[in-house]
């Protein structure tokens, strides 16, 4: 069975969807979103991760400064999830796609190649987003959704071996705009193409060894 596994952020969708419009809707909520839900379970374990990473208690200010500096922490991708996935729903947030994503998508479900995301922000998070989109719902073309917390993080090759044991394929072919994570995939063994859009952060990369194209 022929997969491909497809990266979000810079590859399907704007960077400034996700740093500009979606991080600037989850700020000034995720301290309000622990206070209301303080007895979730999910909640609770992300507090507690946020502690013990950070080293300190203040919660908030932690999760600010890592989304000031973009770093891919798994409890915030949580809790930014969370947000965005109530966004979606009660229509606040609508994703949106560079124009050959969605003509790529259908003709490669069409030919019988199976789909899945392999993306640091989480599941819930990924879900929400292609069920609101401005194409409308997508997800019956995806299979699977992976994250940093069912894979593992997107620079290491662990990652794409633990993602192929899932989808019991040696034939996996990923997408992504960043070099480092086409390197990790390569590693595991499956094919890789870098995406360099332009206009992207990384649209002009060095994408090496990888086949690289500017449209899907």
């Amino acid at each position: 069975m022929s997969w491909v596994v497809l990266d979000i952020e810079g590859t399907l969708s704007a960077t400034d969807q996700v740093l500009v419009v979606l991080y600037d809707y989850a700020r000034p909520r995720l301290g309000p979103w622990i206070s209301e839900h303080a007895d979730d379970p999910v909640v609770v374990e992300a507090v507690r991760q946020i502690k013990e990473l950070s080293g300190h208690d203040d919660v908030v200010g932690a999760l600010h400064a890592w989304m000031d500096a973009d770093q891919k922490v798994t409890p915030l991708k949580t809790l930014q999830g969370l947000i965005w996935q109530r966004g979606y729903e009660q229509g606040d947030l609508t994703a949106s796609f560079f124009p050959d994503v969605v003509p790529a998508i259908k003709a490669w479900h069409e030919a019988g190649i199976k789909l899945a995301i392999f993306s640091s922000g989480s599941v819930a998070g990924q879900i929400a987003f292609f069920k609101h989109t401005t194409e409308g719902d997508l997800t019956p073309y995806f299979e699977h959704h992976f994250d940093t917390v069912n894979a593992g993080p997107k620079k290491e090759a662990a990652s794409y071996k633990a993602i192929a044991a899932v989808l019991e394929s040696d034939d996996i072919t990923f997408y992504s705009d960043v070099p480092a994570e086409l390197d990790a995939a390569a590693e595991a063994g499956w094919h890789t193409v870098g995406v360099a859009r332009d206009g992207e952060p990384y649209g002009n990369a060095d994408f090496g060894p990888h086949r690289t194209v500017h449209s899907l």
